[in-house]
């Protein structure tokens, strides 16, 4: 049963690739379906004209047939009539030699030799009634209703379709029937004659397979002309297309060759004026851009001599404040806090300039990410205190080293850590740490406040804010997420961000462990947690929370906590 099954399956599955084949190429080819569709209509409306025009002649060669043997027919029995009626035979030998003689005029008037002479039924009996004849080709040709006609309606002549000969020499052939009166009172007799009509279907076939011939080079005439038809159409529309794709890919000085006045070149015209518009605008739009790069690097440069000024000055004030009276102690305060703020803003815009202008240089080394997140960590760990937040650091994996530039990705979990303290409402923080064969990844969860989606949307745009009206407590500049971003992507990581309403957000960065450019990313850490609508650590199904005064050490593979004075 098995081998009688394989040859099966293995046709059903080439009947089914085939039938994939056909489908993906009349989906993507506009050339084929214009084809085959042409082809198609064009085969139909051939075959139907080819049937039309083949019945017509078939039909009018018959009918003129047909005329020709009822005219030949009465031909012949006019002639065997008269030489019936021209007879004076008073026996029956005489009036059998006169029937013969009938016989033998009809058969060369009408040109057949199948001929049938019946007694009528009916007639009186006579001794010198001539004897019937019967030619072998119609023996069980005449039907009873053609005889019953002829009986029925002396002098008239009636026919029907036979078939005359046997096996392979059958041909087609038409039985005119008729009556004769014999001589000497033998009465009335029936006269048939069969009419081979076997030059009228050669001459019918002929015509059949001249048309079909006919319409099978008219069909692939038509296949050719459509084909050159659609390739002298679709191969602009394919400039096009290719043309298109390089635009898109940034080779903005491709244009269509446009020849002559018709619709082709009118399109490849308006293509090309709507490409040197594009052109145009993406140049003034790139100047732009390199204008407002080197005007921020300028700017930030320029204020940094009288903001070291500012600074110098600020911490001499800061440093006597104790000597002043309290409003003045807390405009020294003030100063120190907001210059150390506008002091990072600069160099937050410096480093995004940077990124702009894809000067950026990695200083990679080989980096323990569980450590370095362990760090982050400890030089938060005020932070996070006088917030009331709890942070905690789960580390299954990715304790072996990874090619990163350790400043970069530090900066990048500080950002993430911070602004978890910020919009984590007191809650605890959880960090991540995981790796497999070819990624390591890190996640910062919150049970904050969360975002809605249209936040989640535009959490990296610069200086942007879920709520404009809520204030930085912890002296952010508003590009933190974005720099973070554009850090990730420069190690060719990513850095995704999941985020409910009530039920906090979670931060994850994904970075290969090699920067080849060939690593596929496989995240070691889901971006949606396991306690989507948990409020914090301690719920049913999220664990156990440690402390955030606990600092992070690794032994032997697993990340312990060691809990340290307060």
């Amino acid at each position: 049963m098995s081998t009688a099954a394989g040859p099966a399956q293995r046709a059903t599955g080439w009947l089914r690739g085939r039938v994939r084949r056909f489908a993906t190429l009349w989906r993507r080819s506009l050339q084929f379906r214009t084809v085959l569709i042409t082809l198609g209509l064009s085969s139909l409306a051939i075959l139907v004209i080819g049937f039309t025009i083949s019945f017509t002649v078939a039909s009018n060669l018959f009918q003129a047939q047909v005329e020709r043997v009822l005219a030949s027919s009465s031909t012949a029995a006019a002639a065997a009539q008269g030489v019936l009626d021209a007879s004076d035979a008073v026996d029956r030998a005489t009036v059998q030699a006169v029937t013969y003689s009938a016989i033998e005029t009809v058969i060369g008037v009408s040109g057949s030799a199948d001929i049938a002479l019946f007694r009528a039924p009916g007639t009186t009996p006579v001794a010198l009634a001539p004897s019937d004849f019967l030619s072998p080709d119609l023996g069980g040709r005449i039907s009873p209703e053609l005889r019953e006609l002829v009986q029925e309606n002396p002098e008239t002549q009636y026919w029907q379709s036979v078939e005359l000969g046997g096996g392979d020499d059958a041909v087609p052939g038409i039985v005119v029937g008729t009556d004769l009166v014999m001589p000497g009172g033998a009465g009335r007799y029936e006269l048939y004659i069969g009419y081979d009509l076997a030059d009228a279907a050669q001459t019918l076939a002929f015509v059949q397979l001249t048309g079909m011939i006919g319409a099978i080079a008219l069909i692939a005439l038509l296949s050719a002309i459509t084909l050159v038809v659609v390739r002298w159409v679709i191969d602009p529309i394919l400039a096009v297309s290719a043309t298109s794709r390089r635009l898109a890919a940034g080779d903005l000085g491709v244009r269509l060759p446009a020849k002559g006045e018709d619709e082709l070149a009118a399109l490849a015209e308006s293509f090309n004026g709507m490409a040197d518009t594009l052109q145009a605008r993406i140049r003034e739009l790139a100047e732009l851009s390199v204008m407002q790069q080197r005007f921020v690097s300028d700017v930030s440069h320029e204020l940094r001599t009288p903001l070291t000024t500012i600074r110098l000055a600020g911490e001499v004030l800061y440093a006597q404040r104790d000597e002043f009276p309290p409003a003045t102690a807390r405009t020294a305060e003030l100063l120190k806090t907001q210059t150390e703020r506008f002091e990072n803003l600069l160099a937050d815009l410096l480093e995004i300039s940077r990124y702009d202008a894809g000067s950026v240089e990695l200083e990679t080394e080989p980096t323990n990410l569980v450590n370095l997140a362990g760090e982050s960590i400890e030089s938060m760990h005020s932070l996070a205190l006088e917030r009331g937040s709890e942070l905690r650091l789960e580390a299954p994996g990715g304790h072996l080293d990874a090619e990163v530039d350790p400043r970069r990705i530090r900066r990048i979990v500080r950002n993430l850590i911070g602004n978890a303290i910020e919009h984590g409402e007191g809650r605890p923080i959880v960090v991540s740490v995981d790796s497999n064969a070819t990624t390591v990844a890190l996640s910062v969860r919150d049970y904050g406040l969360g975002m809605s989606e249209e936040a989640v949307e535009r959490v990296f745009d610069r200086f942007w804010r879920a709520d404009p009206s809520r204030r930085r407590t912890i002296g952010g500049t508003g590009l933190g997420l974005a720099i973070s971003l554009e850090d990730a992507v420069a190690h060719g990581g990513t850095l995704d961000v999941w985020s409910r309403e009530g039920r906090g957000t979670v931060f994850r960065l994904i970075l290969p462990r090699v920067r080849d450019g060939a690593t596929e990313l496989i995240p070691a850490l889901p971006l949606e947690p396991a306690d989507p609508d948990a409020t914090g650590p301690d719920a049913p199904g999220a664990g156990a929370t440690v402390p955030h005064h606990a600092r992070p050490h690794v032994t032997d593979g697993v990340v312990t906590q060691e809990a340290r004075d307060a």
